[in-house]
């Protein structure tokens, strides 16, 4: 595992990126972890502004990012301090010496040099002066002194390919690539990769170097994805699959707004990106769009869902297939737009006036995000109802190995328009499913009216009567159950009943699986249930849930999911809860399923 970390301004998020690449194209296995500041540009050298980004690679099957690196790579004096607490005991530090002056130990809150008072001894400390070495790499080259110093990351970039075993051949090309518009720019970075590379190579600091074999994955072709671009590819794809024009209205918001740069990319497939002047504006030509026979999706995270609100009780009512993405970041308010968190759940399943009820559905990975897309608009068309889809911060910026599906075995999403006006009436209900049919607007003798008043159950005239709308908001719940039986088999590791059910959903995946694995390993009776349907809940928990003697829902809010199940199925379900902007460790979930078993 290796974090870079340095100013916001160093580039450690395409040094990161990049490397990953590498990793990717060696056949690793892989699990990322960027984390930035919030600050567009916070103060240069400044604990506020440290951003980093972990890699976990193997050539074992992996599940998260990893819960202490071993390798950091610390760019400056603030990057140090913020994420030395986080290394392993022994790890190594890779550290930008030039960086450490006077001024930048002063910003960064330290009173000695941590690399001169002894405080890292028991660490592997590495120091390499990244701006002296980089300047002279490109002292030939008419730049700045500040745009040489912006090329160290790819400095250090080649010292880890050369202490990796990576090929550097793949990168230069891909580094001429980026930077092909501005040719003395990817020559400077060439230049400073290679002499990373050739130091690493030439000089008696580094005794050792390693080589982490491919992994034993699933035959097929691969590629690296993170869970914002998933969710756009689904969406792309699930509007092929059936046949029809994709819509987007959104506006930005971190960290969602990836989606739309991503779905923007794809106008040839008969898809249409609308960049909203605000986010009621976005819904509200999502659910035009899907008036008018289009598959519609809008985007948000939670500040921008709240705006939505009433929008999406408009939906509900008039009932038409809508996909809704809360890319969930910390909260309330602006809260903390970079950072994860899981405190949206309630908002998703009750956060609307009246009684309005959602399938809401959550990705589990961010391969994971493709498949959940693709079922979100599966249900959306078949149900006649918008459906939520829960990501998170972790999920949207981190990525995965993707192994990409067989496009003929997918299968196809019908989608029928009624045409014949015979006995047409809005509110008539489909006996399976009680979806209504959906009906493009100026189809012949098929004139309809929808709105955000009450309406009759059948014609959909607007009413007032009391027993009608008793009767449409029993329909509505009703319409919404009728999805259990879509939820299938429950994503379970370990044996229907014991001593533990550890009880998640969303981005906690790979650390609950883990922390299982390592748990039932040691012999313990502990099973793992993952939930993608939250609204409704796959009714074949309800089957299980009795026979564990505890039942543990690791959160991270304050215990939204536990409140649920507690209601539900009237267990005394324990929660276990963090609100860091951060996700899990194995380490942690694992002294919390030991308090239960003790």
């Amino acid at each position: 595992m290796i974090r870079f970390a340095g100013d916001s301004g160093d580039g450690m998020q395409l040094t990161g990126t990049e490397f990953t690449r590498a990793a990717a194209n060696a056949g690793n296995d892989i699990a990322t972890f960027p984390d930035f500041p919030a600050e567009i540009r916070a103060p240069a050298g400044t604990l506020a502004g440290v951003s980093g980004f972990q890699l976990h690679f193997s050539s074992e099957d992996i599940s998260t990012p990893g819960d202490s690196p071993d390798v950091l790579v610390a760019m400056n004096p603030a990057a140090l301090k913020a994420n030395l607490g986080d290394l392993i005991p022994g790890g190594t530090i890779i550290v930008n010496t030039g960086a450490f002056t006077p001024a930048n130990l002063q910003k960064a809150g330290y009173e000695q040099n941590p690399l001169e008072d002894g405080s890292l001894d028991h660490f592997r400390v590495i120091p390499v002066d990244l701006n002296k070495l980089t300047n002279e790499a490109l002292a030939d080259m008419d730049l700045s002194t500040k745009a040489k110093q912006r090329c160290k990351n790819f400095f250090a970039l080649g010292l880890m390919f050369w202490i990796y075993s990576r090929d550097v051949e793949p990168e230069i090309r891909a580094i001429q690539s980026k930077f092909a518009r501005k040719p003395e720019l990817a020559e400077a970075n060439v230049k400073a990769f290679k002499a990373g590379y050739h130091y690493g190579e030439t000089t008696e600091i580094f005794q050792s170097r390693y080589e982490v074999k491919p992994a034993s994955l699933q035959p097929g072709t691969y590629r690296n994805i993170t869970g914002n671009e998933a969710i756009a590819l689904g969406f792309v794809t699930a509007a092929r699959l059936a046949d029809k024009p994709l819509f987007l209205g959104a506006y930005p918001i971190t960290p969602a707004s990836d989606i739309l740069h991503y779905m923007a990319r794809y106008k040839n497939y008969d898809v249409t990106t609308f960049q909203a002047e605000d986010e009621i504006a976005g819904i509200c030509s999502a659910i035009g769009a899907a008036f008018g026979g289009s598959i519609a999706v809008t985007t948000s995270s939670g500040p921008g869902i709240a705006l939505k609100t009433e929008a999406i009780g408009l939906a509900a009512m008039i009932e038409l297939p809508l996909v809704i993405v809360n890319i969930q970041r910390g909260g309330p308010s602006t809260g903390l737009p970079t950072k994860t968190e899981q405190a949206d759940l309630l908002q998703a399943l009750y956060g609307r006036n009246g009684e309005a009820p959602l399938p809401v559905l959550a990705a589990k990975t961010p391969s994971d995000a493709f498949d959940v897309a693709v079922e979100a608009v599966r249900i959306a068309v078949k149900y006649m109802t918008p459906v939520f889809l829960l990501s998170d911060g972790y999920l949207a910026n981190g990525s995965e190995p993707w192994r990409l599906p067989e496009l003929d075995n997918l299968p196809r999403i019908e989608v029928r328009h009624r045409t014949d006006p015979d006995g047409y009436f809005v509110y008539a209900r489909n006996a399976e499913t009680l979806a209504r049919e959906w009906v493009i607007p100026g189809t012949p003798g098929l004139e309809h009216r929808v709105g955000g008043l009450e309406k009759d159950y059948l014609t959909g005239n607007v009413s007032y009567d009391p027993e009608n709308h008793h009767r449409q908001t029993l329909m509505r719940h009703a319409r919404i159950e009728r999805i259990a039986s879509e939820c299938g088999e429950l994503d379970m590791v370990g044996d229907p009943e014991g001593d533990v059910l550890v009880l998640g959903w969303g981005g906690t995946y790979g650390a609950l699986l883990q922390a299982t694995r390592r748990m039932r390993a040691l012999g313990n009776k502990v099973t793992h249930v993952h939930l993608r349907y939250l609204n409704p809940i796959n009714p074949k928990l309800g089957d299980i849930i009795h026979n564990f003697k505890k039942v543990l829902v690791p959160e991270l809010n304050m215990g939204q999911l536990r409140t649920v199940i507690r209601a539900k199925y009237l267990v005394d379900a324990v929660g276990y809860n963090k609100v860091q902007g951060r996700p899990f460790t194995v380490a942690e979930l694992c002294t919390a399923i030991s308090e239960q078993l003790s």
